[in-house]
């Protein structure tokens, strides 16, 4: 069976379909993952065509049978598109706000009683001990990456967010040694350079601290893995776990980096002072 996506088998077909096997490709590409949801005489209704033009469209791009297409959109929803969310639920309730602030809450409380003090206090002396601390994500988990450097390099001064524009992972990697720490956000989605950072840093000794969502899969050759609960509501990923976990690092780096970290805090606070920045 082909191995390509659910939406560019029938983006590849469009040309060759029927007026009325047309009208269900537009319904399924402007809501995909209702095919998970529904038999082929409901999905027939809801696009406002017969059961046989389900079952002549399913075979035209490519599949022996409905079930086997509804299974690929299945295994495609957990991947995290947006494109294969169903419809908020919390907005056909006429709810949302009340209900995104208690899956946010439900989040954070799940994810923070996997945590322990101790776990925390290893990684914070990693941190602080290291030659060089890298941190790497990349699509919404670049904005992790950036949120917590700029938080640490308050008292932490050799502290990367990578990669940065223009440049290749093969960069950073060349210089990393047993001596480093390597923090990684592995939120669904990612880029395949999130397994070439892993492999080249475990290759290395490096220490990782790998921090993901539920929906992922863990890394077994982490130092350290948290996992975060980051199920939405709606048709988005919720991450206020992920953002709570990077405020816990910071807040425990600045107030563990002891008189060294002070004074560069204090040396960056005269410079804005001096230089009227802020």
């Amino acid at each position: 069976m082909s191995a390509d996506s659910f939406v560019r088998r029938v983006r590849s077909q469009l040309d060759q379909l029927s007026a009325t096997e047309r009208q269900l490709a537009d319904f399924v590409l402007e809501f995909p993952g209702e095919l998970a949801s529904y038999a082929g005489n409901e999905l027939a209704e809801l696009a406002g065509v017969s059961p046989s033009t389900v079952s002549r469209f399913i075979r035209r791009i490519g599949y022996e049978n409905y079930e086997e297409a509804r299974r690929q959109v299945r295994e495609e929803k957990q991947t995290g598109s947006p494109l294969f969310q169903n419809a908020t639920e919390a907005s056909k309730r006429g709810h949302l706000v009340a209900t995104h602030f208690q899956q946010s809450q439900a989040n954070l409380a799940s994810t923070f009683e996997r945590l322990s003090d101790k776990q925390m206090a290893e990684i914070v002396k990693a941190i602080i001990g290291a030659g060089q601390v890298l941190i790497f994500g990349t699509r919404s988990s670049h904005a992790f990456a950036l949120y917590l450097r700029w938080q640490i390099i308050q008292v932490v001064p050799r502290v990367t967010a990578i990669p940065g524009p223009g440049e290749t992972l093969a960069e950073h990697l060349a210089g990393l040694g047993e001596r480093d720490c390597v923090i990684v956000f592995g939120t669904r989605r990612q880029t395949r350079q999130l397994d070439t950072l892993l492999a080249g840093a475990q290759r290395v000794g490096a220490k990782i601290v790998y921090i993901s969502d539920r929906a992922s899969p863990d890394f077994a050759g982490a130092t350290w893995s948290l996992q975060c609960d980051c199920r939405g509501p709606g048709l988005l990923d919720n991450h206020a776990a992920v953002m709570g976990v990077c405020d816990l690092i910071a807040t425990m780096v600045i107030e563990a980096a002891g008189s060294a970290g002070r004074k560069r805090l204090a040396a960056i606070e005269l410079g804005h002072e001096e230089n009227g920045e802020l």
